[in-house]
C-alpha cells in the first residue's frame, strides 16, 4: 500500500502542466545551528532566477529562533524575513517591491514505514512597501531513501490570504536528494507553482546544512 503512495506523490509535481509556463531558477540556501537540545537558529537565502541564472526575480533572506517541544519532532519558530521582489512592468523595465515579513511556524515530523512525513504551518504579517497582508501555509513534505546516501523527496505547498479572494498560489515539488555528510546534503528538483493567472516551472538547487 505505502509504495502506491509513494509514487503518486513523488510523480505528482512532474505530471503538472499549463499552457502559460514559464521556466526558472531558484538556488536556495537552508541552515540550521542547534544552540542545545531545545533551541535551533535557522537561516536561508533564496535567489530566484526568471531564467537560468542572472535575471533575478526575488531576493529572499529569512532567519528565525525556534523551541523544540520534544527531542527532535516538534519544533516552534519565530522568524522575520526581507523579500526584495523584481518585477516586470512590460518586457524590458522592472518594479522593485520589498517587503518585510514576520512569521510563525509550528513543524511536526514524523515516520511512515522508510517515508519520512514532515508538516509545516506558517502564519505570516506581511509589510509589503505601504500595504499590510495576513497569509496562511500549510506545507507537506515526504522524504523516501533510495541508498544510504540518496533519497527522494517532495512537497506540496499551499499558501491562503485571509481575503474575499483566499487562494495565492499552490507550489508542488519532486527531486533527487544526495547526502554529503550527516551535517549536509543537497537536492536538485522541479516545482511546478500554481498562481492565480498562470503557473511557472521552476528548476531547484537546494543546499541544507545542520551544524
Amino acid at each position: 500500500m505505502y509504495k502506491y503512495i509513494i509514487v503518486i506523490a513523488f510523480l505528482m509535481p512532474f505530471v503538472a502542466s499549463s499552457q502559460d509556463s514559464d521556466m526558472g531558477n531558484w538556488l536556495i540556501y537552508i541552515g540550521n545551528k542547534k544552540l542545545d537540545n531545545q533551541w535551533n537558529v535557522h537561516h536561508e537565502v533564496q535567489y530566484r532566477n526568471y531564467n537560468a541564472i542572472g535575471d533575478l526575480e526575488q531576493l529572499l533572506l529569512r532567519t528565525g529562533i525556534g523551541k523544540n517541544l520534544t527531542e527532535g519532532n516538534n519544533n516552534l519558530l519565530l522568524g522575520y524575513g526581507f523579500i526584495r521582489s523584481e518585477n516586470y512592468a512590460n518586457a524590458e523595465d522592472k518594479i522593485v517591491v520589498n517587503e518585510h515579513r514576520i512569521f510563525q511556524q509550528f513543524i511536526t515530523k514524523q515516520s511512515i514505514g522508510k517515508v519520512n512525513v514532515q508538516h509545516r504551518y506558517r502564519f505570516e504579517q506581511r509589510f509589503v512597501e505601504d500595504d499590510f497582508k495576513l497569509r496562511f501555509r500549510y506545507f507537506l513534505g515526504l522524504s523516501y531513501p533510495l541508498t544510504d546516501q540518496f533519497y527522494l523527496s517532495s512537497y506540496n505547498e499551499i499558501f491562503i490570504n485571509t481575503v474575499q479572494n483566499a487562494f495565492d498560489r499552490h507550489r508542488l515539488y519532486g527531486g533527487l536528494g544526495y547526502k554529503v555528510s550527516s551535517q549536509v546534503k543537497v537536492e536538485l528538483g522541479y516545482m511546478n507553482q500554481f498562481l492565480t493567472a498562470l503557473n511557472r516551472d521552476q528548476l531547484n538547487l537546494i543546499a541544507f546544512v545542520n551544524f
